[in-house]
């Protein structure tokens, strides 16, 4: 019998899918990295009995980066980064072990169907799971189609199997798209923000960012925030004068009328039009117009309008949304979240959708709904079942009814109303007054916060009424400036200038908060930070094409005819290379402007921080700088010295390094945490090129090693230098060290151990063992894994 291997992009569709085509049937099992499950059924394939396996990824199996040396920030020029630097692709998490476990489950298999997310994203993890089993699943006939790909955009029973029943081929093209995205960002991205960071870093301490950050995308998105910030700031309030008039009519509340001229900026001129109307005071009713209208029910509901919506209605960030709407998408609960279709297929069946929604309050029959936009990716995001809020949480449960209420609305009828509009004349000015009366509150019973505002109502009248004058003066207003940019705004200047896609602007925009460059103020505002501000303005000075989002709008857009297969991958590369590095070098070359900039607004690193220990060329004190990324300055030698971040940094019993003479220090993290010492010359730049760093790579987080605390015994620990993973083994013993021998199987260094003769769980009573902590089944009982609490909260960035 021959075995069809299926592959979704999450564990949990994974899942949904089997469930759905096995008809509830399928065994399930762990699989190899812990992290993902395979399912198993019979059912046929093509007309043959097969066995099928189900397993899923965790998105992107691999991920691109430079090759070793390159990523030395010290010893490489960031300007080889363009061209001279080769790129390779790594396993995006090595943790889980993805290539290895999809290659078990590949074994022996001899078709492959794609169920990874319907975008260009998930065409390229197409190609990445292929790469990954290929080699190791049947040879079949060459004629014979051994990989297939499903299209689906929502996870019920329909969709599932139909598109089980038409399956078809991943799409190359698209996968190149995004394949060339990558590179671009990171090389571009790389070597911007290395040059900044370094030059930067080096001479002003209270930067605060332990990263200062470029991006394609990200840049131009900080350059929109920076622009409205620079409106606020440079607006100048205007006085102007306007006549306010507030009429009558026997018993009736009095009217307040608009005026005709709406405003004059100049005091003397508004008071003679106050005279003017002055000289009578009746206001005579010229006209009286009625007008019935309408309110459009909305268009049907796409991925960026759901990111304006939950930004400026729910409150939630874009970033925050996406998520949600993920999870909701993969329980099944909603369709695709990821479109730019505002416009439903015409065999959409959306009676069928409407009747999963119980108290739906449509009387009048499905309506139409409006035209929209076919942008040839996914229909447009509705509701798939009727959920609550149990089921789905807080969060999940109010962007769920917005969606639901959305869907609903655009298969109602449009919201009518009665204008009424009266034109008066007091003296020798016009003024008139406008009411609306409702008539059919249409899709508005579902979307209440668009119905129209409830207005006095506008007393009966007919051309030639006289009104008695109550009220008549000149008011002094001033104009208002604009205020910060919303997430809202801000995704519809990204939509419109085409920076980022559907899938990656809230990325971007969460980029740009985490880096501190802007703020998040109170209804959803972002406010630009100095940092921010000084960074957009110094690309202005320099070369204002870098924050401007017209060079990133053509390059997007030559990405998409790639997608179409109309452009070449490797000249659409080599084309935006070209243009970036020209960019670069003029940009290094005139970093002296930004740099002005930057020296009004920051303080010199000699001047911050407080001192600390001493230099071991020059014995003056040096001073550590607590701000991001935190560091050791020598004013006198001018070298800065890194240390390790997210933890607190103190003296070490005035102890020097035998090497070099420099004061040590101790790095300590967490209440129950980590420590150890170390020379802020030997951290900066290591004396041996050989030398062993620490015991073998973290078993949590994806670039830590373990290192051994050797000041923790008795109660020995080795601790992540990058996460806040403590692994507590041979308490009570005498001595640890870290041996020279490596482990055969995992590469770690063997940890010799020697315990107190009364002491020692060694088995037969023994001392001294040398082995493994990962691997050696002696010392599985003594191993126990921990996280220390971090004693400073993490700062968001870098």
């Amino acid at each position: 019998m021959r075995t069809v291997l299926m592959v979704a992009e999450k564990p949990s569709l994974a899942q949904s899918i089997a469930k759905i085509l096995s008809k509830g049937t399928c065994t399930s099992r762990k699989g190899l990295n812990g992290a993902c499950s395979v399912h198993e059924y019979a059912g046929s394939f093509q007309g043959q009995p097969v066995r099928f396996r189900m397993t899923s990824v965790c998105g992107h199996v691999m991920s691109l980066d430079f090759t070793g040396k390159y990523n030395n920030w010290d010893k490489v020029d960031p300007a080889e980064l363009f061209s001279k630097a080769p790129t390779e692709k790594k396993e995006a998490n090595p943790k889980l072990n993805m290539v290895k476990f999809l290659q078990i489950e590949a074994r022996g298999c001899d078709v492959v169907v794609l169920w990874l997310d319907c975008d260009k994203e998930g065409e390229n993890i197409c190609f990445e799971v292929l790469d990954a089993i290929q080699p190791v699943m049947n040879k079949g006939n060459v004629k014979d189609q051994t990989v297939f790909r499903a299209k689906f955009s929502s996870i019920t029973d329909t969709d599932i199997w139909n598109a089980m029943n038409r399956l078809g081929t991943p799409n190359q093209n698209e996968a190149l798209s995004v394949d060339a995205r990558q590179e671009l960002d990171l090389r571009i991205g790389c070597a911007f923000t290395r040059f900044q960071t370094k030059y930067f870093q080096g001479k002003y301490g209270n930067l605060d960012s332990s990263l200062i950050s470029f991006g394609p995308c990200q840049t131009p998105t900080l350059g929109f925030c920076v622009e409205r910030h620079d409106k606020i700031q440079s607006f100048k309030p205007e006085t102007y004068w306007v006549l306010q008039a507030k009429v009558f009519k026997g018993k009736d509340n009095p009217l307040t009328l608009d005026w005709d001229r709406v405003r004059v900026f100049d005091r003397e001129v508004g008071q003679m039009f106050l005279n003017l109307a002055k000289t009578s005071g009746e206001a005579r009713v010229e006209s009286v117009s009625k007008k019935e209208k309408s309110k459009q029910r909305p268009q049907a509901l796409n991925t960026v309008e759901m990111l304006r919506v939950a930004s400026s209605a729910l409150g939630m960030g874009p970033q925050h949304t996406m998520q949600t709407a993920e999870r909701l998408y993969t329980q099944g609960y909603i369709s695709y979240p990821r479109t730019e279709t505002t416009h439903y297929p015409e065999n959409f069946d959306l009676k069928g959708t409407l009747k999963q929604q119980i108290n739906c309050p449509i009387r009048d029959g499905i309506n139409r709904p409006r035209k929209g936009t076919d942008a040839g990716d996914h229909p447009p995001i509705t509701p798939m079942r009727a959920a609550s809020e149990g089921e789905v949480g807080s969060d999940g449960w109010r962007l769920y009814e917005y969606i639901t209420r959305h869907f609903i609305a655009t298969v109602s009828q449009d919201c009518k109303f009665l204008q009424t509009t009266i034109d008066f004349v007091i003296g020798t000015e016009a003024f008139s007054c406008t009411g609306k009366t409702l008539l059919s509150p249409g899709y508005t019973v579902v979307m209440p916060w668009q119905g129209i505002a409830l207005e006095e109502a506008i007393p009966a009248c007919e051309r030639g009424d006289i009104f008695t004058v109550d009220e008549m003066k000149l008011v002094e207003r001033q104009t208002s400036p604009p205020d910060y940019l919303t997430e809202a705004e801000l995704i519809t200047l990204m939509e419109k200038h085409g920076i980022g896609t559907d899938a990656s602007i809230p990325v971007h925009i969460n980029n740009i908060c985490q880096r501190n460059y802007v703020t998040v103020e109170s209804g959803r505002k972002l406010k630009p930070t100095n940092l921010g501000i000084v960074l957009v303005h110094g690309y202005y000075k320099t070369d204002a094409e870098l924050v401007l989002p017209t060079i990133r709008s053509a390059v997007e857009k030559q990405l998409n005819l790639i997608a179409l297969g109309k452009a070449n991958y490797q000249q659409v590369l080599q084309h935006a290379l070209d243009i970036f590095k020209r960019k670069f070098h003029y940009f290094v070359d005139s970093i002296t402007s930004m740099d002005e900039l930057m020296e009004v607004s920051f303080s010199p690193i000699a001047a911050s921080g407080k001192p600390l220990s001493r230099c071991g060329k020059c014995h003056r004190f040096m001073k550590y700088i607590q701000a991001k990324p935190c560091r050791l300055h020598c004013s006198h030698c001018d070298e800065t010295y890194s240390l390790p971040q997210n933890g607190a940094i103190k003296l070490y019993k005035e102890l020097r390094c035998p090497l070099d003479d420099f004061e040590l220090v101790l790095w300590t993290s967490g209440a129950r945490g980590k420590s150890y010492p170390l020379c802020p010359y030997c951290f900066s730049h290591p004396p041996f090129r050989d030398m062993k760093k620490g015991i073998g790579q973290c078993v949590e987080c994806e670039n830590g090693v373990l290192v051994l605390d050797s000041t923790s015994g008795p109660k020995w620990r080795m601790a992540c230098n990058k996460c806040n993973v403590v692994v507590h083994f041979f308490e009570h013993a005498h001595k640890v060290q870290v041996a020279t021998e490596s482990c055969d199987a995992c590469e770690a260094s063997l940890v010799a151990v020697d315990f107190n003769k009364t002491r020692t769980p060694l088995p037969a009573g023994e001392t001294q063992h040398a082995g493994c902590v990962f691997c050696d089944p002696v010392f599985q009982d003594l191993v126990e894994l921990k996280h220390a609490t971090m004693r400073h909260a993490m700062h968001r960035g870098g």
